[in-house]
């Protein structure tokens, strides 16, 4: 079904538009121009102050109008824009539910982080018991979502608060030995290699601008984290390398995890030479334990491949081993995702991240005009926090995508001992990041003004290779912004 969005705010069109995906899917929301089946129309009016929202459907198989009235208008500023918006995306979910006879699980939610809107009603003043009734009663979400964040803000106690000079580092290696059909990280196949060290050389000379940047700038870095691509997909003397760099740049890190991922990219050797430096934590993630699955995705390896991966990481000491899982894969059902689960189980890793199939526009399974088949899928995600829980593991972030099955979520569980505290300070967006390579964006975190100062790595490869220096000198701009604004911040207190 297609929805002509009409309203006087075109502002606030795409954020209407999420609502309307929430019932009708990725395509529903079109402009009044594009050829429709019904058309959503907003009406917004001021009265005594209050803002009244309207929303009509019609030309579908049914036309019902719905109101809803705000609060006081709040005069100005971020917060005007943020309470109205908040109050027409409620409107419209009232109404398409109302349309629709469907609940979903989030609610009217469709932000990325849940549990910063749980945050917020705390730092309000309000206890647990009365941040979830609000939640519930603001965005419609469902006990077991609740649940979920109350979990995680459990988890995530004693651990949110970090000094201003705070900062993880995140250095990404953008290659893999395939690419998998679901991807569309900033990354591309390895192939012959012949960028590999030219890439390289660059990412050094970026971690040797910057790590003089941090100590100029008095940031404290202790937490961090090696992803991409597939960092293993390196030789092992590539990376070797780079772990010794970065030791000797930033000294050892308190936490430190690498991306080993795909078992194809693992041996011995290459285990062992991690197992040498101070690698804290490494992930090993088999998507999927179907070996039909793998194919049709795009992984260059079978299950037992990652089992025999997994076990010999055990044998040579690593003690923190995550894994990773997709609901909802191309072609799996509830029983073929039980199967990949129990296996989990039986190996018995550190942590757990189960992940929902997100088909995102750049991705191979998008080109492909792939419909994503979502029964089974909510019950696939439920039975992932059922098998974490029996692990003893208990959810501690998540975050949400577009373009998600059943618009649900990733969700990362680990045993209180295995919390991975880059996750959270990444996810939470509660600490700053100083991210190397291609595709990584820098973040200067100023929790007091509630902004985010960013600065984007090029994601090209060889485009980075060419512009790392415009690159570090964008870091240091933000950092220097940041330490600026801080300072006026101070005289003014």
């Amino acid at each position: 079904m297609r929805i002509a969005i009409e309203t006087p705010f075109e502002g606030f069109r795409n954020d209407i538009a999420d609502v309307v995906r929430l019932f009708y899917g990725e395509g529903a929301a079109v402009a009044p121009q594009e050829t429709h089946d019904a058309v959503l129309e907003h009406t917004h009016t001021l009265e005594n102050g209050v803002w009244i929202e309207g929303f009509s459907l019609s030309g579908g198989p049914t036309c019902t109008f719905v109101t809803l009235r705000g609060e006081a208008v709040t005069c100005g500023g971020l917060e005007e824009k943020r309470q109205l918006k908040r109050l027409i995306k409620r409107c419209c979910y009232r109404l398409l539910k109302e349309v629709t006879g469907r609940r979903p699980a989030w609610g009217s939610l469709t932000g990325i982080r849940p549990t910063r809107l749980y945050y917020q009603q705390m730092e309000g003043g309000k206890r647990r018991e009365e941040a979830r009734t609000a939640l519930a009663a603001l965005f419609d979400l469902s006990e077991e979502k609740l649940d979920l964040l109350d979990e995680i803000i459990t988890a995530q106690e004693g651990l949110i608060e970090r000094p201003q000079n705070a900062c993880d580092l995140y250095i990404g290696i953008p290659f893999c030995t395939t690419r998998c059909s679901y991807c569309s990280f900033s990354s591309g196949e390895i192939g012959n290699g012949r960028l590999v060290e030219p890439y390289l050389n660059a990412l050094f000379h970026e971690i040797d601008l910057c790590s003089e940047m941090a100590r100029d700038m008095g940031l404290d870095i202790h937490v961090g984290y090696i992803g991409g691509g597939t960092p293993s997909s390196l030789t092992t003397a590539q990376l070797d390398r780079l772990l010794e760099h970065v030791q000797r740049r930033f000294g050892t890190l308190s936490e430190l995890t690498v991306e080993a991922g795909r078992p194809d990219t693992l041996d011995r050797e290459k285990l062992a030479m991690l197992r040498s430096h101070p690698v804290t934590r490494i992930s090993i993630n088999p998507q999927t334990m179907n070996d039909e699955t793998l194919r049709v995705i795009g992984r260059a390896h079978t299950a037992q491949q990652t089992i025999d991966c997994y076990e010999l990481a055990r044998s040579l000491g690593f003690d923190d081993i995550n894994m990773d899982v997709i609901a909802a894969l191309p072609g799996e059902d509830y029983g073929m995702f039980a199967h990949t689960l129990h296996v989990i189980r039986v190996l018995n890793p550190d942590s757990l991240t189960v992940h929902t199939l997100a088909v995102k526009r750049s991705s191979r399974l998008h080109e492909q005009k792939y419909q994503q088949q979502e029964e089974d899928v909510a019950r696939m995600v439920a039975l992932g926090r059922e098998t974490a829980h029996a692990m003893g593991m208990r959810a501690y972030y998540l975050y949400r995508q577009k373009y998600m099955a059943q618009n649900l979520e990733n969700v990362g569980y680990a045993r209180p001992a295995s919390i991975c505290r880059y996750n959270i300070d990444n996810m939470e967006e509660t600490t700053s990041v100083l991210a190397l390579g291609a595709g990584g964006i820098s973040k200067c975190v100023m929790r007091q003004e509630e902004k985010i100062l960013r600065a984007p790595n090029i994601a090209n490869i060889e485009q980075y290779i060419d512009r790392v220096d415009e690159m570090a000198a964008r870091k240091r701009e933000a950092f220097e912004e940041k330490a600026k604004r801080l300072a006026q911040a101070g005289k003014g207190a």
